[in-house]
């Protein structure tokens, strides 16, 4: 036993821990520890053994050891090659570290018995609690027979919990931390919890262990049995003298044969088919590259279509299958020819911008049918992720080609036409930029060696006829708005519909509705109350929605009566369609004080605002109603600062404007309204307002304006023109410098108007205000 307080020469211990009744041999070749253990064979042979906190230290004080250690007694000592001393120790009691001196050359420390406090555990608890070890004890060796054959037996028979305890801290060669935390547990409650707490973890874990161990086991037995069995079935088939089929790897290799392709694709598949061959049957992997090959096999790359290089053929299609559109059909004619005669695909990639149904998508499938090129349509809107266009890479689960390589692949041959539909709807978010990613396919210089990250071999793109389709520019980027040539499809006027109504849709329909060849017409007339009182918009799809709607129920009526001609005049159309579904805001019965016709450029085509304007005693505010956007608020805060400027010369107060408050309104309010070409109307009808001049009912005017009353070019003149026509409005004023818009229009939209240039506001004033 040890006294109260005794010095005793230490060792440090790295690495490891020592606990009473344990018996433990150690190699020690530090020179303090050497020390140690001589001075000890010199007196009593008891030693002090204290672990390090951190076994890299090689010259400890007392803050890096840990303050509970063992009193051990030197069982032997033997000595070994490079100074290097085996002890063999037996651990005797716990004892306390107080405090640490280095006299040369060992350590020496002033040690304390541990006191351990009085434990209130009764005979029977304490009986109850080394029951429950050992019960845990068995059945840890039912999960691990090594240790149920070598310690569990010798464990099992301690009679003493506290010996119990310390010696499964031995035997189960725990960490040496654990064993140190048993080690300073001095109350047998407190050293149970812990062995008991790190005893039951190790039989979990040994349980998982052994599950894990066995799920494996079943899969490789599994995988083992496969391929026997289907070595067998092979064997069979050759013994019965079957057709045995040619293998997948064969398969492969023969397609591959005769694939066109470059030396370099060819050897990149070919190092995937060796690949495919030594992975086992139904591998996940397998599949992986199955999948990989069976795509770049079916893959066009050096297959070509002879297009048909005849102008004249190309010119009778487009003739055929659109109406109007000169324009559009010279430059694409244009187009054709320099791509016929170059023989090469570095001509710009045409973009057909337009409002929706006025035939973008249909002149892509006309120009693939002149060129008898293969047509393959890509929709673009909505994408919002990179890999869409550039595809997955292989490592994803469930990776597959871009929408570029598949339209490739689909296509069949390496110069299709290849139309990228809806080009202003992409978007970008986290996963990329799609925009950014169609600059490489669009861009000459780079589409030679397209890369998708799927296919991972370099795609020519250059014999590929890209079209594109959009309804606006404004939301495509400017770098790819850069590599294509933007060609404008306008709306179509009313003549223009007429004639695709009776050219084209009205055939298409009687064929969709069965009644080509049937006595079922449609008068001239009543197409044109169709496209005058049922539909507005740019193009023609609501158009032939109507003409749809009127066969399918000329339909039913000839099936009822198959003895009846059919004939669908104007008069019958509410029958067909119901009541009229638009109608036209037409000019105003007479000439009115501050209320003016301005002209408006929507989605569907061209509309008139009539702009209201009332002034009233006030603090000289201005307050804008219907549903006006930003831009139109700054345009009518423009035009009041010109109203004001220019007041004196009409005879009004200079106070007027600080005592009256001006009401701006646009009728419609529930219909959002933006854009600076109402500034001249404004101004107007707020002028007009003011000194009570009455404005010509049967004027419309559009353009905007500054603020020394220029008057500054709009767009969209010729939906605005057409609208302009609809309300029956005889003069229309129009910025001088679009004077060149005004030009290229036809003399259809313009018969009937009198179209006057205005450069400034007292132009636009002469012309609008009723003349005194």
């Amino acid at each position: 036993m040890v006294d109260k307080t005794i010095t005793m020469p230490v060792i440090a211990l790295r690495g490891m821990t020592v606990l009473p009744k344990m018996m433990l041999h150690f190699d020690i070749s530090r020179e303090k520890s050497i020390a140690a253990v001589e001075k000890a064979m010199v007196g009593d042979q008891k030693v002090c053994l204290v672990t390090q906190r951190n076994p890299e230290e090689t010259d400890p004080g007392i803050e890096d050891l840990y303050q509970v250690g063992t009193v051990a007694l030197i069982k032997q000592l033997v000595k070994l090659p490079n100074n290097v001393i085996r002890v063999m120790v037996e651990g005797l009691e716990r004892t306390e570290l107080l405090t640490l001196e280095s006299e040369e050359p060992l350590l020496v420390g002033e040690i304390e018995e541990l006191k351990v406090p009085l434990d209130l555990l009764d005979p029977v608890t304490i009986q109850a609690m080394a029951e429950i070890v050992k019960e845990k004890l068995e059945a840890y060796g039912k999960e691990n027979q090594r240790i149920a054959k070598e310690v569990v037996p010798g464990l099992l028979v301690i009679p003493d919990l506290g010996e119990l305890l310390d010696q499964v801290a031995v035997q189960l060669s725990w960490d040496y931390r654990l064993r140190q935390q048993v080690l300073e547990s001095v109350l047998l409650e407190e050293r149970y919890a812990l062995v008991m707490k790190h005893l039951i973890t190790e039989i979990e874990v040994t349980k998982v262990k052994k599950e894990l161990q066995s799920h494996v086991k079943e899969r490789i037995d599994k995988n083992q049995k496969d391929y026997i069995l289907r070595e067998q079935m092979k064997v069979i088939r050759e013994e019965l003298g079957e057709d045995n089929p040619l293998s997948d790897s064969d398969e492969y290799a023969k397609r591959l044969k005769a694939l066109k392709a470059d030396k370099e694709i060819k050897e990149k598949i070919q190092k995937e088919i060796d690949r495919f061959k030594s992975m086992p049957g139904g591998s996940q992997e397998a599949n992986v590259v199955r999948m990989y090959l069976d795509t770049v096999l079916d893959f066009p790359w050096k297959k070509m279509s002879k297009d048909n290089n005849s102008i004249i053929h190309a010119q009778q299609v487009l003739d055929e299958e659109h109406y109007g559109l000169e324009k559009v059909k010279e430059r694409i004619l244009e187009y054709l020819a320099v791509r016929i005669l170059t023989k090469k695909g570095t001509s710009p990639i045409l973009c057909l911008v337009g409002p929706p149904g006025t035939g973008k998508t249909s002149i892509a499938r006309s120009v693939a049918k002149a060129l008898n090129k293969e047509y393959v349509r890509i929709s673009l809107g909505g994408i919002r992720d990179e890999a869409e266009i550039r595809g997955h890479r292989k490592t994803y689960v469930g990776a597959m080609p871009g929408r570029i390589a598949e339209a490739f692949k689909q296509a069949g041959v390496n110069n299709p036409l290849m139309l990228l539909d809806e080009i202003d709807k992409v978007s970008s978010d986290y996963k990329g930029d799609t925009s950014s990613a169609l600059l490489e396919v669009l861009d000459s210089e780079q589409n030679v060696k397209f890369r998708d990250h799927y296919i991972e071999l370099p795609i020519d793109l250059s014999n590929v006829l890209f079209l594109a389709t959009a309804n606006t520019i404004t939301t495509i980027p400017g770098p790819l708005l850069d590599r294509m040539e933007v060609i404008e499809i306008n709306s179509y006027t009313e003549n223009e519909k007429f004639h695709i109504a009776k050219n084209y849709l009205v055939k298409k329909q009687q064929e969709r509705n069965g009644l080509m060849g049937k006595p079922v017409t449609i008068t001239d007339q009543a197409i044109e109350k169709i496209i005058h009182n049922y539909t507005r918009e740019a193009g023609v799809r609501n158009l032939e929605r109507r003409i749809s709607s009127v066969f399918r129920k000329a339909a039913r009526e000839f099936l009822e009566d198959k003895s009846r001609v059919i004939e669908v005049t104007e008069c019958q159309l509410e029958k067909y369609l119901g009541k009229e579904k638009v109608s036209y805001n037409n000019v105003n019965e007479e000439d009115q004080v501050g209320i003016v016709r301005g002209l408006a450029w929507t989605s569907v085509g061209g509309d008139t605002l009539q702009i209201e304007v009332n002034v009233m005693p006030g603090k000289g505010t201005l307050q804008t109603t219907g549903q006006m956007g930003d831009v139109m608020k700054e345009s009518a805060q423009t035009a009041l600062s010109y109203v004001r400027s220019v007041g004196p010369e009409y005879n009004v107060p200079d106070d007027y404007f600080e005592k009256h408050d001006i009401h701006l309104h646009i009728p419609e309010g529930a219909v959002p309204k933006d854009g600076p070409s109402a500034g001249i109307t404004m101004a107007t009808a707020m002028l007009s307002a003011a000194i009570n001049r009455k404005v010509y009912a049967t004027v419309a005017m559009t353009g905007e304006i500054t603020l020394r009353g220029r008057v500054l070019p709009i767009g969209g003149l010729k939906e605005k023109i057409l609208a302009a026509r609809m309300a029956h409005v005889k003069k229309v004023l129009v910025p001088d410098k679009n004077r060149p818009d005004i030009a290229e229009l036809s003399e259809e939209i313009t018969e009937g108007l009198t179209i006057v240039f205005v450069k400034e506001m007292p132009e636009v004033l002469k012309e609008a205000f009723v003349q005194e």
